[in-house]
């Protein structure tokens, strides 16, 4: 009998314990998707910047930034990423504009100005993309056309591939949305990650209308149809530096690698300006420009 209690204790601990993980997990999982606007104010004048409005097919109208130099050596589109703005794209903007290059900046959905009911870690965003990349051919008919995607964003446009761009630059991507996850509850909990990280998967179709199988950028890598930079940290705990090996390896060539030495899920161009310069605007100036002068095997690491 005293067995029999103990064992119907301990079953109504678990049970309670799961309960209450599940409810903890649907407030964390509610903070992650939550929207994150943010007044974003008026457009940098030195970059010849004007705003614009386009609608996407997520049933958000974006907003967005487009800066044109005065020469017209092509344009390139920047998508920030999770819980970001147009805004923290804007020393990337400043340097592609003192190359050159003009760039469109945007907001995705229920991100900065952009409205938006819930962040969907690139479902909805893919349409923002497209929003985006035809605006900037709309704006420069006949102009090159590449693209800076920082991890939401960079998974976002390969979701919406193929875009018929010219070159694409994937920073600190996640392969899949299930190891994503189950990347950055480790970093937080440790070996204890399994359970909470299953139990945020489960709530994507409740929550968001989808499944995680439906988020794997991965997938998507060999059918982009233009030159891939691949970058990460080789500290990033989020994406891990074999996971980023396992994406530049899925890319068609022409194709680079570059692991920043040490950076963890860290904006790439504040942690490694000099070289950031050096090896992203090598990358457009050989692909959109058509600089080869310099140009190595077109499928090895930096």
């Amino acid at each position: 009998m005293r067995r029999r209690r103990m064992i119907r204790r301990a079953m109504i601990a678990a049970s309670c314990l799961l309960v209450t993980g599940l409810i903890a997990s649907w407030f964390v999982a509610g903070a992650l998707v939550a929207p994150s606007p943010r007044l974003i104010g008026d457009p940098p004048r030195e970059l010849n910047a004007t705003a614009f409005v386009v609608k996407s097919g997520s049933g958000s109208l974006i907003s967005g930034w487009h800066t044109r130099p005065d020469a017209g050596n092509g344009v390139i589109v920047l998508l920030h990423g999770i819980h970001g703005s147009r805004l923290s794209m804007l020393q990337r903007a400043r340097m592609l504009h003192d190359a050159g290059y003009a760039t469109v900046m945007i907001d995705f959905q229920a991100h900065g100005e952009s409205p938006g009911d819930a962040i969907t870690v690139g479902y909805l965003e893919q349409h923002d993309v497209r929003a985006a990349v035809e605006f900037a051919r709309r704006e420069h008919p006949n102009e090159p056309i590449g693209v800076i995607g920082v991890s939401l964003g960079g998974a976002a446009a390969l979701l919406a591939s193929p875009l018929k761009i010219d070159a694409l630059v994937l920073e600190s991507v996640y392969p899949n949305i299930r190891d994503a996850i189950h990347n950055r509850v480790a970093a937080k909990l440790g070996p204890l990650s399994s359970i909470p990280a299953s139990m945020l998967l489960l709530q994507f179709r409740p929550r968001l209308g989808f499944s995680p199988q439906e988020l794997r950028p991965i997938d998507h890598l060999p059918d982009v149809g233009c030159p891939v930079c691949v970058a990460s940290g080789s500290g990033d705990l989020h994406t891990t530096a074999s996971e980023t090996q396992a994406m530049f390896s899925a890319a068609t060539k022409p194709k680079r690698l570059w692991l920043v030495d040490g950076a963890e899920h860290v904006d790439l161009f504040g942690e490694a300006p000099i070289e950031y310069r050096e090896r992203i605007l090598g990358f457009f100036d050989e692909y959109l420009r058509g600089d080869r002068e310099t140009m190595s095997n077109p499928g090895v690491s930096w």
